[in-house]
C-alpha cells in the first residue's frame, strides 16, 4: 500500500463551488473516483489523506510531517503560493519526499494575469500537471505510483 498525501493552499477549500468557469464543479472527494478510472484495481494499492490550508505556515508544517510519516509522495496544489513562496520551495527542496505540482486550470493558458505563469516550487517537483480539473490530482497521484514503484 502506497500513501500519498493531496495538499491543497488557499482557497481550495471550496473548489466545485469557487469559480466553476475556471476551476469546474467537481469536487476534492471526487479524486478517488478519479483515480479509479485511470488505475482500476491498482488503484486499491493507494491510500490518499487530503489537508488544505489557507495559511502557508500550516503547508510547511504539513509537508514536513508527511516526511516524519513517511508518505510516499504528494500531489500539491499550493494555489498562489505557487507563484510566491520561496519558503514552500525550500522546504520542497530539502524533505525527499517526491512532489508533482498541481493545478486545475492551465496555468499557462491564464495569460489575463502573467504572475500566474510562473512556479517558485516548480524545481523542486518530480513534475507538473495543469489544466484537467480535478482529474489533474488523479494524474498527478497516478505518476507518483509510477515514479515510486519505479524506485
Amino acid at each position: 500500500m502506497k500513501t500519498f498525501l493531496i495538499l491543497n493552499g488557499p482557497n481550495l477549500g471550496y473548489v466545485g463551488k469557487r469559480q466553476p468557469e475556471i476551476y469546474g464543479s467537481d469536487k476534492i472527494e471526487d479524486i478517488p473516483e478519479h483515480l479509479k478510472t485511470l488505475m482500476g484495481d491498482k488503484a486499491d494499492e493507494i491510500k490518499l489523506e487530503f489537508f488544505q490550508s489557507n495559511s502557508e505556515g500550516a503547508l510547511i508544517d504539513r509537508l514536513e510531517k508527511a516526511r516524519e510519516d513517511g508518505i510516499d509522495g504528494v500531489a500539491f496544489n499550493a494555489g498562489a503560493y505557487t507563484h510566491t513562496s520561496l519558503a514552500i520551495a525550500d522546504c520542497l527542496a530539502w524533505i525527499e519526499v517526491p512532489c508533482v505540482e498541481v493545478h486545475i486550470s492551465n496555468i499557462w493558458a491564464r495569460t489575463e494575469d502573467p504572475v500566474r505563469q510562473q512556479s517558485f516550487m516548480g524545481k523542486q517537483c518530480i513534475g507538473v500537471i495543469a489544466g484537467f480539473g480535478i482529474m489533474s490530482y488523479a494524474l498527478a497521484v497516478q505518476a507518483l505510483f509510477s515514479h515510486v514503484a519505479a524506485d
